[in-house]
This record gives C-alpha cells, sequence and structure tokens, in this order.
C-alpha cells in the first residue's frame, strides 16, 4: 500500500518554476505575481476519488480523480488547456500524465523525509520541483 500523501501542505521551495510557466505559454506579467505567491496543497481522498487542491491568494485550482481513468481535464486559471490526465501510483508516487497540446506533460507526488515533494508539472523540456511541509 502507497504511502498517504493526504493532508494539508505549505510550500517550502519552489524550483525553476519560472521555466515551467514558459514552457506553458505563461504571460510574463503573470508569471512575475505567480513567483511571488506561497502554494498549499490540500489531498483528500473520498472513498476511491482522490481531490488535490491547490491555493493561492491569487488563484486556487481543484482537480478530482479515480486511479487508473482516464479523465478529461481543462486546466482552468492555469494555463487554459485541455487535456486527457490518468492518474496511477508508481512505486509510491502519485503520477499523472497529460496528453494534449503540450508535450512530455504531467507531475508526480511522493513523500519523502515528512515533507511532500511535487515534480511539478513537467512540460516539454522543463521540469519544476517544489517542495511543502505538512502543517501540524
Amino acid at each position: 500500500m502507497p504511502v498517504s500523501i493526504c493532508g494539508t501542505w505549505e510550500m517550502v521551495s519552489n524550483v525553476n518554476f519560472d521555466g515551467y510557466m514558459i514552457a506553458l505559454g505563461i504571460s510574463p506579467t503573470t508569471r512575475k505575481i505567480a513567483l511571488k505567491l506561497k502554494h498549499r496543497k490540500v489531498v483528500e481522498q473520498r472513498g476511491d476519488v482522490y481531490v488535490v487542491k491547490t491555493m493561492s491568494t491569487l488563484r486556487n485550482y481543484t482537480i478530482s480523480f479515480r486511479l487508473d481513468e482516464e479523465f478529461h481535464e481543462f486546466t482552468k486559471g492555469l494555463d487554459e488547456r485541455n487535456c486527457k490526465s490518468l492518474v496511477t501510483w508508481q512505486d509510491n508516487k502519485l503520477v499523472c500524465m497529460q496528453k494534449g497540446e503540450k508535450k512530455n506533460r504531467g507531475w508526480a507526488h511522493w513523500v519523502e523525509d515528512d515533507k511532500l515533494h511535487l515534480i511539478s508539472m513537467h512540460c516539454e523540456d522543463q521540469v519544476c520541483k517544489q517542495v511543502f511541509k505538512k502543517n501540524a
């Protein structure tokens, strides 16, 4: 059984977020604002449905899914794109692959040393790595 990633997590580091946003085609003004934000992740499991909320003072984004079931995702408030997403457990990582307009897009969450790691959002040749600490 994979380690639970459920809980509320506060961002402690954010590496190459700007490069990732450039790969997505996000405007310079929005990128400048986004780089100053500290994100909070809330991960919940409701039966066989996972809900992942990414929150900041600028925008919130919620995604819900069942493991191993492809679903349509519209990245509203992010890069405003449609894609087909599939989330699976691979070893102890929750991994999402997204098929759509941008190549090599997806993410992976896992817990290591009491921190939630997110190889956030890889897109084309850019990879953003975020680390979150669990709220007590």
